[in-house]
């Protein structure tokens, strides 16, 4: 008989009878919460354009601040719920992190590659935008798309911290051969991405190691001074849900900076959200049946699952802008990216969620059982 995939959440006999009872207005809503972040956000930007000048240029060594702080928020509680010990039995899976690096390295980019030039032969500008955000691996939100679907949080931050050392070195690599090798094969122009490995490596310190060194400073300075018990019963209780808010702030940032370009161009935004969209949901599904077939267990393959769907948007636009520039039409796709990601993961989430029990016997009733759970 296939196991509970809950049992690998909590221990069956310790299990609230009603899960749902015991989350929170914004757990049980959070796709709502995630819409009308999204919806205040382009409220914000339109009613007041000269914000968006404003927190555009609020930075620090080129990085957002706001969206920098949104970010950071949202990663540290889920990083502080990493169980440490754990760590190397997780990173001494090896089919998992093959079949991660696989998925991230080598299918991701090729299928972007290939949806960008299948939809948008006539734009040039917003391709190469699409394929830069194909090569940017995930990294921030990943960690949050993860949790809600009860995925594993050990091998989630082991599978984001390898992702993140191959994209130091990967990307630039990448960059040549699908902006300036292959497009030269097929007869289009080719696109010269001038990024340092430094620059790639700065955008990993900050988005993955601050909150990643927090984390565990967290675990094992609370822990020890107050037992483990306390921590993981008491505090990461309390801390656990504003990783959502922080997301949902994150949101309403991204959404008020470019809000105007989304009004103003929507036939822009949904022709670059097409191969966007089928992106998302292709590598979900991909990585999804991979993942059952080589017979992993629903949270490992809840985290392969959302390690390949999701991409480094952050990067995606540090890298868009720097070499195209603010109003470039790279830079536009790149901004698209996340406005399409974060409502199609989101998605993703529940669809997760309704494969596990149809595949793996699994009787949850919300997105947040681990949550509800502690």
């Amino acid at each position: 008989m296939t196991k509970d995939v809950t049992d690998t959440v909590m221990p069956r006999q310790a299990r609230p009878a009603s899960v749902t009872a015991q989350l929170s207005v914004l757990d049980r809503s959070l796709p709502l919460w995630i819409f009308l972040a999204m919806a205040l956000g382009l409220g914000l930007g339109r009613l007041f354009p000269e914000l968006a000048t404003v927190i555009d240029a609020i930075q620090v060594g080129g990085v957002s601040l706001p969206i920098a702080v949104g970010l950071l928020w949202m990663m540290y509680p889920v990083l502080a719920k990493v169980k440490f010990e754990k760590l190397p039995a997780a990173a001494s899976n090896g089919r998992l992190l093959v079949t991660s690096l696989v998925l991230n390295w080598v299918i991701g980019p090729a299928l972007m590659f290939a949806l960008a030039w299948l939809l948008l032969p006539d734009h040039p500008a917003y391709r190469t935008g699409v394929i830069i955000v194909g090569l940017a691996r995930c990294i921030a939100m990943v960690l949050i798309w993860n949790m809600l679907a009860c995925g594993n949080n050990e091998y989630a931050a082991v599978l984001v911290a390898l992702n993140s050392v191959f994209q130091i070195v990967m990307f630039t690599v990448l960059g040549y051969v699908y902006l300036s090798l292959v497009p030269g094969w097929l007869g289009g122009e080719a696109t010269v991405l001038d990024i340092s490995m430094w620059q790639i490596a700065k955008n990993v310190l900050i988005f993955l190691g601050i909150p990643l060194v927090a984390g565990f400073l967290s675990r094992l300075i609370l822990g020890h001074a107050k037992g483990t018990e306390w921590y993981d019963t008491q505090f990461i209780p309390r801390l656990g849900p504003t990783a959502i808010i922080g997301l949902l702030f994150t949101i309403v940032v991204m959404f008020s900076l470019k809000g105007d370009v989304i009004l103003s161009l929507p036939l822009d935004v949904l022709r670059i959200a097409a191969p966007l969209l089928l992106y998302f949901g292709i590598m979900f599904f991909v990585a999804f049946g991979i993942s059952y077939l080589l017979g992993f267990p629903y949270a490992e393959t809840a985290t392969l699952s959302f390690t390949a769907a999701s991409n480094n948007f952050e990067l995606a636009i540090a890298v868009a802008v720097g070499v195209f520039g603010i109003a470039s039409g790279e830079a536009l796709a790149a901004v698209v990216g996340p406005l399409v990601e974060v409502p199609v993961l989101i998605g993703l989430v529940y669809v997760s969620l309704w494969l596990g029990r149809v595949f793996y016997g699994r009787k949850g009733t919300g997105p947040a059982v681990p949550d509800a759970a502690a």
